[in-house]
């Protein structure tokens, strides 16, 4: 699998922004579902050219959401269920950092 399809996009929240700040860099990206550990750490090798030291890997749920949006003005009454996700935190070595997250 490529590296540009196996991290989707970062995860933006104060949580994670506390997580970068630290002295251990860590950084939180959604990716894709089928991806393992060792995929993510060469995806981040390659894409952002850091060296990651460890990588944990949590299957979010989707949450279950009581009235569906039918269009801006009404609701439809049901169940629905927002999309289940994957979320890996990876480490980087002391010292390093990604810079495309130090301007966000």
């Amino acid at each position: 699998m490529n590296s540009d399809l196996i991290i989707i996009e970062p995860v933006l929240t104060e949580k994670t922004n506390f997580l970068r700040e630290q002295d251990a860099k860590t950084y939180v990206f959604k990716v894709h579902r089928k991806a393992n550990k060792l995929m993510v750490i060469r995806a981040v090798d390659s894409l952002y050219n850091v060296r990651p030291v460890s990588c944990r890997i949590i299957n979010v749920r989707g949450k279950t959401r009581h009235n569906r949006a039918v269009s801006r003005a009404s609701f439809r009454r049901g169940l629905g269920r927002t999309a289940a996700w994957k979320k890996a935190m990876v480490t980087l070595e002391k010292g390093q950092s990604i810079d495309a997250f130090e301007g966000a």
